[in-house]
């Protein structure tokens, strides 16, 4: 099986509200239509968030648009997902996001080989000054490689 990783979707805005702890990977249960979809790209993640109920987790949230040969198949955009693994790691992700305070968030949604996967992030929130931090230490990394790619600095 060819294990070679193409990004679909990712959740950019995951990203600036939260700091990302840990990283889990994660299969998903999905429709015919919808699988058809994603190959198309039409999936969005931006407000969607995992819940974990009677040691299932689920991806609340997430919106893949219908497919447009896909008529009476053709399933709810925003219904809830079921993730697929290991009972263990769903225990450990439970027992992490209740004393923690943490939440589980998916962070991109990618082929690997034929198979469709979800990053899970184990995500803390920032606060309004870390979001100005993190948005500043982007502003000087930009700079610096700006000035480096005009030649002003010769190594």
């Amino acid at each position: 099986m060819n294990n070679e990783k193409r990004d679909v979707a990712t959740n950019r805005k995951a990203f600036h509200d939260y700091f990302v702890l840990d990283r889990y990977e994660a299969g998903i249960e999905l429709a015919g239509t919808e699988v058809k979809s994603i190959r198309a790209g039409n999936i969005n993640l931006k407000d969607s968030f995992c819940t974990i109920k009677n040691g299932e987790i689920f991806i609340r949230g997430m919106h893949i648009s219908p497919y447009s040969h896909g008529n009476i198949f053709n399933k709810d955009p925003v219904r809830p997902r079921r993730l697929l693994m290991h009972r263990k790691e769903i225990s450990k992700l439970n027992s992490r996001i209740m004393q923690d305070g943490v939440a589980l968030i998916p962070l991109s949604v990618y082929f690997k080989g034929s198979l469709i996967k979800v990053e899970l992030g184990l995500c803390k929130g920032k606060k309004l000054h870390d979001k100005r931090d993190s948005e500043a230490e982007k502003e000087t990394k930009r700079d610096i490689e700006r000035t480096m790619k005009e030649g002003r600095f010769k190594e």
